[in-house]
C-alpha cells in the first residue's frame, strides 16, 4: 500500500497513526491463517483498504484489535472462496483426536527439538486453533480483545484457547516422537 496516499487524504494522519503501526501483527495473523506468504500479503492489503474505507466508523480505542478483526474477516472470506473452489484442507483425524497423556520429564534436547518443530505443529492445526493461538500467544491480546476480534464470548475464547493449546501440545509431542525415532 502506498503510504504517501494515506497521508495526503483528509483524516489520513489519524488513520496512519492508529493502524499502520500494526502491519506486522496483521501480517502475522494473516500468515498463520492463510499458510501462504502471498495470500497473507493479499489479505493484509485487502484489510487495510477495507479499514481505510470504513475508518469513519472507527470509534477510537485499540486500533490493533479493530484492524485484526478486519484482517480476520478478509482471511476467512478468502478461505471460504478457496473452499468453494474445491481447495479445502483435508480432514485429518489425528489433528482432531484427544491429546496424548503427558509423559515423563523432557530432556534439554527435546526442548530444542520442540522449538524447531513448533512451526510445523502450528501448521497442522485447524485454522481456528491457529488463529486463537496467534492472537493470544504471539500477538499478546487479552481474552477480552480476542473476544472482540473474533466475535465470541470470553468463556468461549478461553475454552477454544485451552483446546488449541492441547492440540498444539499433542501435535508437537507426535512430531518430537517421529523425529526422535529418526535420531
Amino acid at each position: 500500500m502506498d503510504e504517501s496516499a494515506l497521508t495526503s487524504a483528509p483524516g489520513a494522519a489519524s488513520f496512519a497513526e492508529a493502524l499502520l503501526p500494526h502491519r506486522d501483527a496483521a501480517y502475522n495473523l494473516a500468515r498463520w491463517l492463510m499458510r501462504q506468504d502471498q495470500d497473507a500479503e493479499d489479505c493484509v492489503q485487502e484489510a487495510y483498504l477495507n479499514a481505510y474505507r470504513a475508518y469513519g466508523r472507527f470509534r477510537g480505542g485499540d486500533g490493533r484489535a479493530w484492524l485484526l478483526t478486519i484482517v480476520r474477516h478478509a482471511c476467512y472470506s478468502r478461505l471460504r472462496q478457496r473452499q468453494r473452489a474445491g481447495a479445502a484442507d483435508p480432514f485429518d483425524e489425528a489433528l482432531h483426536a484427544e491429546p496424548l497423556e503427558p509423559t515423563g520429564a523432557a530432556s534439554p534436547w527435546r526442548h530444542a527439538l520442540a522449538r524447531e518443530l513448533l512451526p510445523r505443529a502450528m501448521e497442522q492445526l485447524p485454522v481456528e486453533a491457529r488463529e486463537i493461538l496467534v492472537l493470544h500467544e504471539i500477538e499478546g491480546l487479552a481474552y477480552r480483545e480476542i473476544a472482540g476480534v473474533i466475535g465470541l464470548p470470553i468463556g468461549t475464547v478461553m475454552s477454544r484457547l485451552s483446546r488449541a493449546r492441547r492440540r498444539l501440545q499433542a501435535g508437537l509431542r507426535q512430531l518430537i516422537e517421529e523425529e526422535s525415532h529418526g535420531l
